[in-house]
């Protein structure tokens, strides 16, 4: 509990996190029972808590997202190279950056990583689309996924949590489509047809189940491509099984490069995700912002 002897801890509140009010109530007992103090920050709107970062963490010894990974990158952006540690509380659907970071998924265990908890730096990944910036801590990407996020419904999510994506990633690959990738990495370019193109800093998914290239780690000062190129619907679902065994080794369907540097566009346009919202449409940049942030992750991870 070192670095909160300098002040109060600011917990930054997403309020269309799953179950938030629950989730606040018990990491507040978590905090008082330690004799933290909090002061507390609910967002508004999208941005909201990069803006509540910016302006108010020079004034508290740590920042705590209680959100999804959307929020948690807002953060993590508007901290970037401060050295300030950033804990995470999950609550959105998916929780990829905190799974992959070991950090619980239940709020008591996650508070308590926030109070005797190491802090790690990691990498982020910097997207430019149509002249605005973004960042990235687990991925972006066009393709099936996009469309899986932009076709889920809101109430599932918060009811289902994970679970709400698969029926409709079922049916996004049963309703096989591709379009035409171009993409360079570090100068290397490719072309090809593509059912899914992915800049990973994180290469986990939920605790292992699926893997989605060899090697991906979001400390290694690199970003990873991930281009998925099946020729049809049972081609897809051999993709998602080489994931789920980590079995790399189809480079007809399956292409990996890392680099620090990339740009993507396809024919036609993509809409794009960052974190898993939605950000813009094709053609994106993306660079690698080597060891940006500083997240609390237990001592055993």
């Amino acid at each position: 509990m070192e670095f909160l002897s300098g002040g109060p801890l600011l917990l930054i509140v997403n309020p269309a996190a799953r179950r938030a009010a629950r989730l606040v109530a018990d990491a507040r007992r978590v905090f008082s029972a330690a004799g933290v103090a909090v002061e507390e920050a609910w967002t508004e709107r999208p941005g909201h808590a990069a803006e509540v970062a910016s302006a108010r963490a020079r004034d508290v010894a740590t920042v705590v997202v209680l959100g999804g990974d959307g929020t948690l990158k807002e953060v993590a952006g508007a901290l970037a190279h401060s050295g300030r540690p950033v804990g995470i509380l999950p609550g959105g659907t998916g929780n990829l950056v905190a799974r992959a970071l070991g950090i619980p998924m239940e709020a008591t265990r996650a508070a308590r990583v926030v109070l005797d908890g190491v802090p790690r730096a990691t990498d982020l990944g910097r997207l430019r689309i149509g002249g605005q910036p973004h960042w990235f801590a687990f991925s972006t990407s066009v393709g099936v996924d996009v469309r899986m996020l932009s076709r889920t419904r809101p109430k599932t999510k918060r009811r289902f949590g994970p679970l709400a994506y698969a029926a409709t990633a079922l049916g996004e690959i049963l309703d096989f489509q591709t379009f035409r990738a171009r993409i360079s990495v570090d100068g290397e370019r490719f072309e090809r047809d593509a059912a899914e193109v992915m800049i990973a800093n994180i290469g986990s998914v939920l605790n292992d189940m699926l893997v989605l290239g060899p090697q991906i780690r979001a400390d290694d000062g690199r970003l990873d491509m991930c281009l998925y190129a099946p020729a049809n619907a049972g081609q897809a679902i051999g993709v998602l099984w080489r994931m789920a065994r980590q079995r790399f080794d189809a480079p007809e369907r399956l292409v990996f490069r890392a680099g620090r540097v990339f740009s993507v566009d396809c024919e036609p346009p993509q809409q794009v995700q960052a974190d898993g919202e939605l950000v813009g449409t094709t053609p994106f940049d993306v660079e690698i912002d080597e060891g940006a942030a500083m997240f609390l992750v237990p001592k055993w991870a």
